[in-house]
């Protein structure tokens, strides 16, 4: 069963930095592409970040390119977020997902087939505020 756990949001201000991390059981990173993802009250669920290790490929929404980087370990089986130079549109629940390498791309998860994923944890709230 495949599961996914957030950890690491919380209150920052502006310009700080947080890292969140996605914790994955009943399956290994090597086989699938996981992806963050965002949603603001009243905004629909975006793509932020999408790494997929079986070919060494990330995608990164323009809004986040150059302050956020997204890795994986794969002997911890878990997916990090490192987030720097946080602003306050940068305020939204983070979720992580996951899905088969081997039917999307790091592109087509995080932008074109967000409800096509099919696994996702329960989020973790990201608040940058001074």
């Amino acid at each position: 069963q495949v599961q996914l756990v957030e950890s690491g949001g919380g209150l920052v201000q502006p310009g700080g930095s947080l890292r969140l991390s996605c914790a994955a059981s009943g399956f290994t990173l090597d086989y699938y592409a996981i992806g963050w993802f965002r949603q603001a009250p009243g905004k629909e669920r975006e793509g932020v970040s999408c790494i997929s290790t079986s070919d060494d490929t990330s995608y990164y929404a323009d809004s986040v390119k150059g302050r956020f980087t997204i890795s994986a370990d794969n002997d911890k089986n878990t997916v990090y977020l490192q987030m720097n130079k946080l602003k306050a549109e940068d305020t939204a629940v983070y979720y992580c997902a996951a899905d088969l390498a081997v039917v999307t791309t790091v592109e087509h998860m995080c932008v074109s087939d967000i409800t096509l994923v099919p696994s996702w944890g329960q989020g973790t709230q990201v608040t940058v505020s001074s």
